[in-house]
């Protein structure tokens, strides 16, 4: 039985969190993100376990990031056959699941979530600081410690120095840092899902590619290193990017494969900056017809725009580092974007469409 025709036992409503969404699909043009009108998506997660066995669980992410400007998370409801159906979040970073258990003995495990939020395009005006709060000491730490994946010492310290050599400030630092990410790391098809995100391997091997969970979390080790505060967002691309870039969007709804993590950094009188040196990377690779020097107009507008500004056809999950997942004796995840499953304790592979199958659908609602 499908989860289409699934009789459904139980089902659950709780508030999360949500994320956000842009426009249609359209001839290319000049990539400039830009504040404007707040839009609506629905994103729709399905799940089934192919062959259970003993007990059975998942661990389902759901958008439980929250930013004024640009993110409005508005709750999710799920339909289920699990004996039990709770959120959870992880005790550290706050990132919001949905955690589901099967009875030993259900033949077709399955569950349907479906979150709601509103979001924006992001744009900050870099030459003309405001009066911005300061991180509370306890936010500046958390955005500044090393983790399992990206530690802030050794190769990765001696590394950001010699990049930010010379910078008089913050905003120059973490713009050299971007600046070089771009220029020697490449985006890597061959990589499997996102990456891993492990920073000094990738630094101590000289091997710089990698997707978005490599290059963005090299961009956040490094400015963590030299004192800046710095995260990982990880989400999920839900729509076409208005400008056009066919790398830069969802091309259907069904965006099971979208994930996608981008970069923030704290600075004095701005606040979270957005970045997204991968995204750079994923035009040179991935805009037709394929493998642009970074001198093509094409990569130079997205450059010049993603230290500072966000497309926002883009959900953000959390962010999320060392996930433990609860009621897991399984190992800590690097980080939380896709659904997980465990099946007598085993841990299913997430992208293993043969044993752990999942869609997730991206709908636009009226304004």
């Amino acid at each position: 039985m499908t989860l289409d025709r699934r009789d459904f036992m139980k089902a659950g409503a709780a508030v999360a969190v949500g994320a956000l969404m842009p426009g249609a699909a359209m001839a290319q043009t000049a990539f400039a993100p830009t504040p404007g009108v707040w839009r609506k998506f629905q994103l729709t997660t399905r799940l089934e376990i192919a062959q259970p066995k003993g007990r059975t669980q998942a661990w389902v992410p759901l958008p439980s990031f929250n930013a004024p400007d640009w993110f409005h998370p508005s709750g999710s409801t799920w339909r289920t056959n699990a004996a039990t159906a709770m959120l959870a979040r992880d005790p550290k970073y706050g990132a919001g699941m949905l955690y589901l258990q099967w009875d030993a003995g259900e033949p077709e495990p399955g569950a349907e979530i479906t979150s709601r939020f509103a979001v924006r395009d992001r744009a900050i005006d870099l030459t003309a600081p405001g009066s911005v709060p300061a991180l509370s000491a306890q936010e500046r730490r958390l955005y500044l410690e090393a983790t399992d994946l990206i530690p802030t010492d050794g190769i990765v310290k001696a590394t950001a120095d010699r990049i930010t050599a010379g910078a008089g400030s913050d905003l120059a630092k973490a713009r050299a840092i971007y600046e070089w990410v771009v220029d020697n790391t490449f985006r890597d098809a061959a990589t499997r899902g996102c990456g891993s995100g492990d920073v000094a391997a990738m630094l101590r091997t000289g091997n710089l590619g990698g997707k978005c969970a490599d290059l963005n979390a090299l961009f956040v080790g490094l400015a963590r290193a030299v004192g800046i505060p710095a995260r990982d967002v990880y989400g999920l691309r839900i729509a076409p990017s208005k400008f056009g870039y066919r790398s830069l969007g969802a091309e259907t709804e069904i965006v099971s494969k979208a994930q996608h993590c981008r970069a923030e950094v704290w600075l004095a009188g701005f606040g979270w900056v957005p970045a997204d040196p991968a995204d750079v990377r994923k035009v040179a690779l991935e805009e037709p017809p394929g493998n642009l020097p970074l001198s093509d107009a094409r990569v130079v507008a997205v450059r010049d725009k993603l230290f500072g500004a966000w497309e926002t056809n883009w959900l953000a999950y959390n962010v999320a580092h060392d996930v433990r997942l609860p009621w897991s004796e399984g190992p800590a995840l690097g980080f939380l974007m896709y659904p997980q499953a465990e099946t007598a304790s085993l841990r299913l592979d997430c992208l293993d469409p043969d044993t752990f199958r999942y869609a997730l659908k991206a709908t636009e609602l009226p304004a």
